[in-house]
Formats: structure tokens, sequence, C-alpha cells
């Protein structure tokens, strides 16, 4: 436990405490950090307060006293809730603000996890509460070198394992058997295992009118079998199968021809210089030691697709935090699907993903990157990073 370093943190803050709480394993962030065991049963309600000086103190009920047991500080026991609320009460008796895992509006739900009943508990004693979401990206969020490194060794496999994919579409269609979108999702997948890496679902394999589906989800009874002329769309994602690895997640664009016709580029051109423009934002401001937050990065790589013409088509967030899950509780490159006011933190990783979405045209576009600061600032990424659309029957 960083029990230091979260003072430390709570103290440049201004925050007076970070109370943690948990229902049923309900808050994954605070396992995580805690460190808590979600094998081991647990079934009643648990408190755990971290103030910004002093001595932690943990509250739990009288029949799973072993909850908190490996963590530092004073423990108090409930049974009653009457003697729960009494606990809690003089636990917080000397804050005036904490932090919890809520956010205003909900404006960022990944952190937007304490009832709301229990909230309105925790203010009846004249406690203010705050959203714990910068204390969540510095200590949910940050990666060690270590964690870079598998990262960075997924990377490798999965860049192998997307020109693997493109290769064997163009191989099949050449011997006149033309594969589904499941079919090369299936390849995928048998790559991925083959080289021992894990993933919760995907990878998404796409063609025309679904690949105009940003989540598009391939099946033996939807697909279309890939034919010339076909523009195809490969997101994949997955891990190292090694406790605490991170994820690695990209998305290239390639055209089943000997050339790309001159629009299917000239689209993709447009993302690419979002994709560009947004990391380079991040470059610039860390280069120069400059604050920049996530809602900034998105709309800068936004201000591209819409000068462009193609603004209403670009329909997700620019980018999401990545950690031991694909989509991480850090900082999200977003100013569309809510404003994350969040900083963006060394130590941390992210996708730069701008989409352009045309249904009626049926067609659709995405370029990804995974963006790792370092802790000295150095802003990273792992693999190649497409500019050119690929033209598959000349693999």
């Amino acid at each position: 436990m960083q029990i230091e370093a979260i003072q430390n943190a709570l103290k440049e803050a201004n925050i007076d405490g970070w109370l943690f709480y948990d229902f049923h394993n309900r808050d994954a962030i605070a396992h995580r950090i805690l460190k808590i065991d979600t094998n081991r049963f647990t079934s009643r309600r648990w408190f755990y307060y971290i103030p910004a000086e002093g001595i932690p103190k943990k509250l739990v009920h009288s029949i799973e006293t072993y909850k908190l047991a490996h963590l530092p500080g004073d423990q108090f026991v409930y049974l009653p809730w009457e003697q729960q609320h009494e606990y809690l009460r003089q636990i917080l008796s000397s804050a005036r603000k904490i932090a919890m895992q809520y956010s205003p509006m909900n404006s960022i739900p990944y952190v937007s996890i304490v009832d709301g009943g229990t909230i309105d508990l925790i203010r009846s004693f004249g406690v203010k509460i705050v959203s714990s979401a910068d204390l969540v990206s510095l200590f949910e969020s940050h990666l060690s070198d270590e964690d870079f490194q598998s990262h960075s060794k997924a990377g490798i496999i999965m860049q192998q394992i997307k020109d693997a994919a493109f290769k064997e579409i163009a191989n099949r269609i050449k011997s006149g058997n033309p594969p589904k979108e499941y079919e090369i999702q299936h390849f995928m997948h048998n790559l991925m295992r083959e080289n021992n890496l894990i993933w919760g679902d995907g990878p998404v394999v796409a063609v025309n009118e679904h690949a105009a589906d940003p989540h598009f989800e391939p099946t033996p009874e939807n697909s279309y079998s890939m034919q010339v002329g076909d523009l195809v769309l490969i997101d994949l994602w997955a891990k190292l199968n090694i406790p605490g690895s991170i994820y690695y997640d990209i998305t290239w664009m390639g055209y089943i021809g000997e050339t790309v016709p001159d629009k299917i580029q000239n689209i993709f051109s447009v993302i690419a210089n979002a994709r560009d423009t947004a990391y380079n934002l991040v470059k610039d401001r860390f280069s120069t030691s400059t604050p920049v937050y996530g809602w900034e990065v998105d709309k800068a790589c936004r201000a591209v697709v819409e000068e462009a013409g193609y603004g209403k088509y670009f329909i997700h967030r620019t980018g999401h935090n990545i950690g031991e899950e694909v989509h991480g509780n850090g900082t999200h490159i977003d100013n569309l699907e809510t404003k994350d006011l969040r900083r963006i933190i060394p130590g941390s990783c992210f996708s730069i993903e701008p989409g352009i979405y045309i249904p009626d045209e049926k067609i659709g576009f995405r370029t990804e990157i995974d963006v790792f600061v370092t802790d000295d600032g150095k802003v990273e990424v792992v693999g190649d990073i497409q500019q050119k659309v690929i033209p598959i029957m000349k693999l």
C-alpha cells in the first residue's frame, strides 16, 4: 500500500482524506488500489479511510473482521447499522472534505461507483464529498517500467498478428477461397493463443458497411465474404497472459485491391492527420512541462475531422485509458461523451483513435495508436503508425 504517497497527494489537492467503500465487490478500483483479494467471500459493507495526516481507519462487519486485515490502521468493528453510522461519524469527525469514487453529474462514469444512499449518509455528517477521479488516475493508471514492458511485448506480437491477418486475406482471395469476417477473426484468435495472449472479446474484423459500425462483432451468421473492392477494418486488443500485464490496442485499415482508390485514402488521411495532431499536442505539452488534459486532446483531434467536413461522422471519443483492462480508469481522451477534465499524467497509457463512419456510403474508417508517457515525460508509441491504407492484394 502506498499510504504515504496517497497522503501526499491528498495534501497537494487540499483534501482531508480518501474514503473507500464497498459492498459485494462492486468497486474494482478500490480492490486494485488497496490490493484486496476478491476471491474470498464478501457479503457485508466495509470502509477504509486514509486521512491526509494520521493513521488510516478501517470499519468492518463483525462476521467479516478479516476483510481489511492486510491493511494498516486502527480497526472498528460494527454489528447493527446504528453502530456502523456512529463509527463512520467518529472516523470522519475531523474531516470537512473527502474524496470518494463519485463523479458529479456522473461526468466520469468510470469512477462514479459509490451509490447515492451512501453519499447521502456521508453528507449527513457534514462532510463534503469530491470526486476521487484525479487520485484514481494517479494510483490506478500509473504504470511501472515493468508494466510498460508487458505492453510493449504484447504490441510487438499484435503488430505481427495484424500483418498476418491482412496477408491471410490476400492469400485466401488469390486462391479462390475468400474468407468471411469471422474466419479472419478466428485466424487471429489462433495466433493470439499460440503467443500466450489473452483478451476479453474481439477482434473486430469488418468490411464495408460493417466497418461503419464502431463495435461490429462478426459471427458466422452476420459475416460477409471478402471480395476485391472491399474496405477492411481490423481492431485488435490483447495482453500477455501474466498477472498485471497491460493491454495493447490498435486499429488498421486495408483495401482489397492492388491499389487504393483516392477517395478511400483521402478520407483515411483525414483521421491520420487528426490522430497525429492529437499525438503531437501531447508531445509538445510534455516537452515544455505544460499540463495537458483529456478533453483538450479530443478537441484538437476532433477539430481536424470537423474542418475536413466529416465532424458528424466522428461519433465516439478520441481515446481511452489503457491498463490491466483495455478500457482503464485513468484519463480518457474525451470531450464528446464526457468532458474529461483530468490531466494526462506521466506513467499513463491511452489510445488515440479517431474514426469516420458513413453507413449510407457503406464505409467506415478508424486509426488507432497507443500512447505511453514515461515518468520523465517522454511520449512514446509502440509499433508502426499507419499513414496509408494497405493495398491488400499486393501483399
